[in-house]
């Protein structure tokens, strides 16, 4: 009996296999559980690259569907689409084969099946689509399309602005601009903060941030009434000239460095941001200031303008963007374009190009 135990007690445990019977031409087959779970996951691995591939139907094989329906033929939608008849019957072929059914009634290719109008139907709308939609990012791509925001200051705005903008939109009537006027410190911020995309303006010494193409310098002129004291004084102003006459200060001047202008600064008991207020104010001989160039070519004929000698009372002009982004197509484009036809105008407006 000891033996008998301990020799059942040596016995190998028996794996557990449980069989699953059938039977193919009378004879019982065994399958374990595993082996029907391979086989499970096979098929359905199959079945999904099947439904891929009935999906899958080529965009230029649609194309040639319709155009085989259109023309009613196959010679006819060969010769449309530069393709060998032979190679047009094996594309219908394969797109019959992936749909499981004819779309033609006949082989002469004359007339549609229920099938065929469905699927002519469906296919007609999704190249309409698909050519649309191609053509609206070419266009962007292409820079002739899109919307570019354009912040400004007005002297650039209204001066250099206009005549190019006319010959930018040209060619492009899909592409919206929105521009923005104002002054050089509302500039760099509106291209920091991104509520715009290029920014014209006065460069700065510091701008974290942002990034800057200088593209001219723009030198301040005296502005003041016609019937000033300043007005008969020499062609050419000092500092000197301007003292006792009331300054009225502005955005663009607060970074002029000459110590004369900031002492006659602390004096004034004005300042003021829009262009037009300050020269409303200037013409109302409430004071007189300081303006670049280009903001002076077109005054009221009450007021007039005289330069300075300090070579220093000057602005430099650039254009500004967004550090470590990839600009637009557009923007890209409007940025190179304007920064040459800048350059190539200065002249005309008393203006230095810079290169």
């Amino acid at each position: 009996m000891g033996l008998a135990r301990s020799a059942i007690g040596k016995q190998p445990k028996r794996q557990s296999l449980h069989l699953v019977q059938c039977h193919l031409h009378g004879s019982p087959l065994a399958f374990s559980p595993r082996s029907i779970i391979c086989a499970f996951q096979r098929n359905t691995v199959f079945l999904r690259k099947t439904s891929v591939r009935l999906k899958m139907i080529r965009l230029e094989a649609l194309r040639a569907f319709v155009e085989v329906a259109d023309h009613g033929n196959i010679k006819d939608a060969s010769e449309k689409l530069f393709r060998t008849p032979s190679a047009l019957s094996m594309t219908l072929k394969q797109i019959e084969d992936r749909l499981g059914c004819p779309l033609f009634e006949t082989d002469r290719k004359s007339s549609l099946t229920e099938m065929g109008k469905f699927l002519y139907n469906q296919s007609v709308v999704l190249l309409r689509d698909y050519d649309r939609a191609m053509e609206r990012i070419e266009a962007q791509s292409k820079a002739r399309s899109g919307r570019l925001r354009i912040a400004s200051v007005p002297s650039v705005a209204t001066m250099l602005l206009p005549p190019f903008l006319q010959g930018f939109l040209q060619g492009r009537p899909d592409l919206d601009i929105d521009l923005v006027d104002t002054d050089s410190t509302d500039v760099r911020l509106l291209v920091e903060t991104g509520q715009v995309d290029l920014g014209i303006a006065g460069t700065a010494p510091d701008v974290p941030g942002l990034e800057c193409e200088p593209i001219f310098c723009d030198p301040f002129k005296l502005v003041c009434r016609t019937d000033s004291q300043l007005a008969d004084k020499g062609a050419v102003l000092d500092w000197s000239d301007l003292t006792g006459h009331p300054l009225i200060i502005n955005e663009a001047t607060r970074a002029l460095p000459a110590p004369e202008f900031q002492r006659l600064a602390r004096d004034a008991r004005f300042s003021v941001r829009n262009v037009t207020s300050l020269l409303a104010m200037v013409s109302a001989g409430m004071g007189i200031t300081l303006l670049p160039a280009l903001a002076t070519v077109s005054l009221a004929a009450s007021l007039t303008t005289r330069p300075l000698r300090d070579p220093a009372c000057l602005r430099t002009v650039g254009i500004f963007w967004r550090a470590g982004r990839v600009p637009s197509p557009v923007t890209g484009l409007f940025r190179s374009e304007f920064a040459a036809a800048a350059r190539a105008q200065a002249g005309q407006f008393g203006l230095q190009p810079l290169t």
